[in-house]
């Protein structure tokens, strides 16, 4: 393998890694109705994969390395779009911990937190239990989670992602979706 066929080949990885990274935090910001972002991130995700694929078309049928150059560059730009995703923690959670003694302490921590929680009360397998919904921006998920786990290791919880904050709105990438809202925008 010739140096300039390395260093194409890891100029061809690089800007997939990059490209299919912004491709993940494009789609994860059209699934929460960021437009602008979505945008942006698309226009500048679509010109590094232009330069790109017009890279790998003009070498690879001389040199069939940059092909993997390229799937290697995709699969990797997956993986580290899914690390820095799980690194901004974009949107909002609820988190649903059901408890059973530990519910009025783990409500009065989480509220001195500085987080709302509704309380609510049912039954379980084994008798009453109490409901705690937190909604919270993701990346505060594990910071309130690791001082649930404090005061009650064995607690159960569930997360959700939220579709609808505060307003009682439809999100805007769901009112806007399907051809005939479209067409009626004209």
């Amino acid at each position: 393998m010739t140096t300039a066929l390395l260093l194409t080949g890891l100029m061809v990885f690089a800007a997939r890694v990059l490209d299919v990274s912004l491709g993940t935090m494009r789609t994860i910001s059209i699934v929460q109705g960021r437009t602008l972002l979505a945008f942006l991130l698309g226009f500048v995700e679509i010109s590094i994969w232009l330069g790109v694929i017009s890279t790998v078309i003009a070498h690879v049928r001389d040199n069939p390395a940059i092909a993997v150059f390229y799937a290697l560059g995709f699969a990797t730009g997956n993986v580290v779009g899914i690390m820095i995703e799980r690194r901004i923690a974009m949107g909002s959670i609820v988190i649903k911990i059901i408890a059973r003694e530990s519910a009025c302490e783990l409500a009065a921590h989480i509220r001195s937190m500085g987080f709302l929680v509704t309380e609510f009360e049912g039954k379980g397998i084994t008798g009453t239990v109490t409901e705690l919904y937190i909604v919270c921006p993701r990346r505060d998920f594990r910071p309130i989670m690791q001082q649930v786990r404090l005061i009650d290791p064995e607690v159960f919880f569930v997360t959700e992602p939220v579709g609808t904050l505060g307003s009682g709105r439809v999100p805007p990438v769901l009112a806007q979706a399907g051809w005939k809202n479209i067409i009626k925008r004209k």
